[in-house]
């Protein structure tokens, strides 16, 4: 076998038995690794209504046939599972090493099932795998478990653990790869309630081509892309996704308003982020190096240094929880990465608290501590809270929507939300279609920025021009965004990163050498000696598992009124307010259609299943209908949660 390496490593922690499964080549084919493989493994072994918390959730880390293989920009591992912080498939995709490493220790995949009696982790060294004691790592910080594997078994080694907020079952936990990486939607939660600490991995074996020649011909053409294109090599290497605090208008204090690039603070633009910037670093194999190194000047973490401080980072934690300091930032980035939480998440979870104690829904007496916009030594204490469970952080640690439900209507009202995730409030138009569509709740990764052509001046208009996006997405964002949609998906299943400002050129190997996928069809053809192409890349695989995401949402409860159009409550009872629903009715309904899905309900019909040969999914899926319908994860008492640790 080529380009995969054929074993899949179940972990049971309940019984404390590894077993090496050889890989479903058909699977293999079908949904190629990474996002397609963990889906598909997800839909089939998770049942309906489960609690994401107990030992019936599967959790599953995917490495593309990409990884360990030489492609740039190709080291990015899918971390799956029944979402604890929405209650529907939650992945998230993180860079470093892992992927590469796993792939090179022979690996395409790890599923982990079960719950361990006592805290472990999964030590992979090439062909041998056990799984270790964790005792004396778990309470520690990511990074001291890191560095703990790091002397244990050297420092060629990559790592993907969780910190004390995993462990506490903060709902928006993350899985943490290589310190500074993460892997989101909830997945360090999961291992906290299965007991694993970490997964620590040596890969020391190439992964070899079928057509060598030609693979190292394409891989280099893909090599060539990036040493001369314009945005990578002068504003990616430079400045990374920090680009976005003057491109991509990031929220103001709750989503107030979107700010234009003169109303951003001159201190949080990108060039002023150059004063801390001590070094640059990219993942395995990664020649662009869009992360930064910093080290914190002032204030309590003077002299520590975090490395890639991303847009995200600055715009959910930043202005739009209202806080303007950039020193503060910086350590709210290094407290999350620490503990091991999501930091979209979080600021969402912190700035959804200061409109409601603005709105006066909740009082600092409730809070227990200031909830002013400002206060920026306040928000670093909710931090310490959220993580460790303390006072109302045990409220926070539970996320936006589940703090929504938790305080009732009028809160639930302000929760501007898509099946669990924020990404806050668009009019009717391609954005507000984007997030509702997304299979993993409001998402700006899932097709949205390659739609848009935001961050592709030359790109974007020579794929227009070829015909493979309409001129204009904002008149036809359903045509723009079903396309874009293919891309990421096949992106996350390849194991490619799809840039810290989202390209065509990152997504998709070889778009500019060859028609839209077909450039990648030889990749990978050359890869694993299987034949692709355009028409079974774009027209197969990722509607595949894209509909195999949809279909594992339908069976947790979602239908078509959850691919809904958050909105203000000003906004959403008044008449213009109605008329954009109706309009993102229509576009849904356009959406559904241009799928192949019932506009009633949005289920897959079974001509199109039966046409990816999925029809096993579609029966699976119609025969428990109507399920319960969807309205967040399972929630526990407050008081059963795990709280506590030590303060970082």
């Amino acid at each position: 076998m080529y380009g995969w390496c054929g074993i899949v490593l179940r972990v049971d922690l309940t019984r404390g038995v590894i077993d090496k499964v050889p890989l479903d080549l058909d699977a293999a084919r079908k949904f190629l690794g990474g996002r397609g493989l963990n889906s598909k493994t997800l839909f089939d072994e998770i049942a309906p209504g489960i609690d994401p918390l107990g030992p019936d959730n599967v959790l599953c880390f995917g490495a593309g046939p990409l990884s360990g293989t030489g492609v740039p920009l190709s080291s990015r591992i899918e971390v799956s599972a029944l979402s604890p912080y929405s209650g529907i498939l939650g992945d998230g995709n993180a860079g470093g090493a892992f992927a590469h490493r796993l792939k090179r220790a022979g690996y395409d995949q790890v599923v982990i099932t079960g719950r361990a009696e006592r805290p472990k982790y999964l030590w992979i060294d090439n062909a041998h795998v056990e799984l270790r004691d964790a005792a004396g790592l778990w309470g520690k910080t990511t990074w001291e478990t890191a560095d703990a594997l790091v002397a244990a078994h050297g420092k060629e080694i990559s790592t993907a653990c969780i910190g004390p907020a995993g462990e506490n079952l903060v709902r928006f936990a993350g899985t943490i790869v290589d310190k500074y990486n993460s892997a989101a939607r909830g997945s360090g939660a999961v291992l906290g309630s299965k007991h694993l600490k970490a997964v620590a991995v040596r890969g020391t074996t190439p992964v070899p081509a079928a057509d060598p020649k030609t693979f190292r011909r394409l891989v280099d053409l893909d090599r060539r892309f990036f040493a001369t294109d314009p945005i990578q090599r002068d504003k990616v290497a430079v400045y990374g996704s920090h680009v976005g605090m003057v491109e991509w208008r990031p929220g103001y204090r709750y989503f107030q308003k979107y700010l234009e690039a003169e109303e951003v603070p001159v201190s949080l633009r990108p060039e002023s982020w150059k004063r801390f910037e001590i070094g640059r670093k990219g993942c395995h194999g990664c020649s662009v190096a869009c992360k930064n190194v910093f080290r914190i000047p002032e204030g309590p973490r003077a002299g520590e240094t975090g490395a890639a401080l991303e847009f995200e980072a600055i715009y959910c934690m930043g202005v739009n929880a209202g806080i303007e300091d950039p020193v503060a930032i910086m350590e709210y980035g290094n407290l999350a990465d620490l503990y091991g939480m999501d930091v979209i998440a979080l600021g969402n979870a912190v700035a959804f608290a200061k409109k409601l104690f603005e709105l006066g829904i909740i009082t600092e007496a409730d809070a227990g501590v200031s909830l002013a916009w400002t206060d920026a030594a306040a928000q670093a204490e909710l931090i310490h809270r959220t993580a460790l469970r303390e006072g109302f952080g045990n409220r926070l640690a539970e996320g936006m929507l589940n703090l929504a439900r938790l305080l009732g209507p009028e809160a639930v009202k302000y929760c501007y939300h898509v099946k669990g995730l924020s990404r806050g409030t668009f009019p009717t138009g391609l954005f507000a279609l984007a997030h509702a569509t997304s299979t993993r709740g409001a998402d700006h990764l899932r097709g949205r920025s390659w739609a848009f052509g935001e961050n592709d001046p030359v790109l974007y208009p020579e794929l227009v021009r070829r015909g493979f996006l309409p001129a204009d997405p904002e008149k036809a964002p359903v045509a723009s965004l079903v396309v874009s949609e293919s891309a990421t998906t096949l992106a996350d299943a390849l194991g490619r990163c799809k840039g810290a400002v989202n390209t065509w050129g990152c997504a998709v190997p070889l778009v500019g050498a060859f028609p839209l996928f077909d450039g990648l069809g030889r990749l990978l053809t050359a890869l694993t000696g299987e034949d692709f192409d355009e028409a079974s890349l774009g027209g197969g695989i990722a509607p595949r598992i894209w509909a195999v995401e949809r279909c594992f949402n339908i069976r947790q409860g979602c239908i078509r009124r959850h691919d809904a159009l958050p909105q203000p409550p000003d906004i959403a009872e008044s008449l213009e307010g109605r008329e954009q629903v109706k309009a993102h009715e229509a576009l849904l309904t356009e959406y559904y259609r241009t799928r192949e899905y019932d506009p009633d309900t949005g289920v897959p019909t079974l001509d199109l299943m039966e046409r990816l040969d999925i029809r096993d999914v579609f029966e699976r899926t119609v025969m428990g209908l109507p399920y319960p319908e969807w309205d967040g994860p399972t929630l526990w008492p407050l008081e059963r949660y795990p709280r506590g640790g030590v303060r970082v």
